[in-house]
């Protein structure tokens, strides 16, 4: 079963130093060669920060644009990993196993596949 792991930080990252958030990069890499080695890791990315963002919507055929997150809150979206699992069980122990757990939150999400049911 796939899962995406949201991956949300709080303005903490950013007071770390950059030597620290390579580390945490770089020991999450290796978290995730570990699972690419069985073929159950299908990719995944960090985010540009949320001052990047353009929020899109349309109303009434109109389409607005906002700088930013539309959300306004402490934790924002840093990045994601799309991963191909047995069950939750699995994709939630992955996610305890690497250090994004330790300096953000990630959120487990089963991917539904084809149509609204």
């Amino acid at each position: 079963m796939k899962y995406m792991l949201l991956i949300y930080l709080d303005e903490s990252w950013e007071t770390l130093g950059v030597a620290e958030r390579q580390r945490v990069y770089w020991e999450q890499m290796q978290v995730a060669e570990q699972l690419a080695a069985s073929g159950q890791y299908l990719g995944g990315a960090p985010l540009h920060p949320p001052s990047t963002a353009t929020t899109v919507r349309v109303r009434d055929g109109q389409r607005l644009l906002t700088d930013g997150p539309f959300a306004e809150t402490r934790e924002h979206l840093g990045g994601y990993m799309l991963i191909d699992v047995k069950n939750l069980d699995e994709a939630i122990a992955f996610a305890a196993r690497g250090p994004l757990a330790r300096v953000g939150t990630v959120e487990v999400r089963p991917v539904r596949e084809g149509p609204p049911t």
